[in-house]
């Protein structure tokens, strides 16, 4: 089996080194493609306004300066000789990605790449209590259980417009033991702000940052498991219709385009 591994970490974050592990104890056919800097939170951006340069560290290391997407699409269509990946995995994350988080990845956005380019992808990170520097990922637990979950994923196998969202949680290998298959959740609390500050000219600029504030989650969703030690295996797509307003709009528009009415 052919493996590629991204991140948006960057090529030199301990849960790229981790998620390296992890395939290689699946494949002795593993290629590494990734960012160059780290790109959280770039979601599936392409870089399309500059050029895209590879940095080629080994035989099959490459350090792309661009976005997780960048670095997928450069290794399936271009740096890999011979025959494509049978596989994408991208992470390990440092931090949860879950609920609305999905659509902010780029470790989420590497592996819906990899989809769309007709791979199968699985997307992988690993939750920390606390984001800050301070804090230390527990990357041990996703190595732990992520070689016999991947193994299980692909013998079970998915359908080819969907991507696989795993999340470890933030306890020790010896204190996790059961895995959830769960919908993506959504936070009922803000976490993300912006604090305003002055530089030394006196010009206004902003900073964002994080809250970490738990939210309470219903149960069966990706953030209620992760919060409980479980690890969290959310099968996602990139149709984001709503067809229950697709249903209600049908009975109110359609035909021909409606005129405006002067208001009375």
């Amino acid at each position: 089996m052919r493996i590629l591994v991204t991140n948006d970490d960057g090529i030199h974050a301990e849960g790229l080194a981790c998620l390296e592990r992890i395939a290689r104890a699946l494949s002795d056919d593993v290629w590494i493609s990734a960012p160059e800097s780290e790109q959280s939170g770039v979601g599936r951006a392409l870089t399309l306004s500059e050029p895209l340069r590879v940095r080629i560290v080994d035989e099959r290391r490459f350090a792309v300066v661009g976005t997780p997407t960048d670095c997928v699409m450069l290794a399936i269509q271009y740096l890999i000789p011979g025959p494509r990946p049978d596989l994408v995995l991208s992470g390990v994350n440092r931090g949860l990605n879950a609920a609305e988080d999905v659509s902010l990845s780029g470790t989420v956005a590497g592996a819906i790449e990899g989809m769309a380019l007709g791979v199968p992808s699985i997307a992988l990170s690993q939750m920390v209590r606390v984001f800050h520097d301070s804090e230390r990922a527990l990357f041990e637990t996703a190595e732990a259980y992520g070689p016999g979950l991947i193994q299980q994923l692909v013998k079970a196998g998915w359908p080819d417009d969907v991507v696989l969202n795993v999340n470890f949680p933030a306890r020790p290998p010896e204190e996790v033991s059961q895995v959830e298959v769960t919908r993506q959740g959504f936070r009922d609390v803000r976490t993300r702000y912006a604090e305003k500050r002055t530089d030394l000219r006196g010009r206004d600029y902003y900073w964002l940052g994080f809250r970490n504030e738990p939210s309470r989650p219903p149960e069966g969703t990706d953030l209620r498991a992760a919060y409980e030690g479980r690890i969290s295996v959310t099968p996602l797509h990139i149709d984001l219709t709503h067809m229950q307003t697709v249903h209600d709009l049908k009975s109110v528009i359609g035909g021909a385009p409606p005129k405006l009415h002067a208001a009375p």
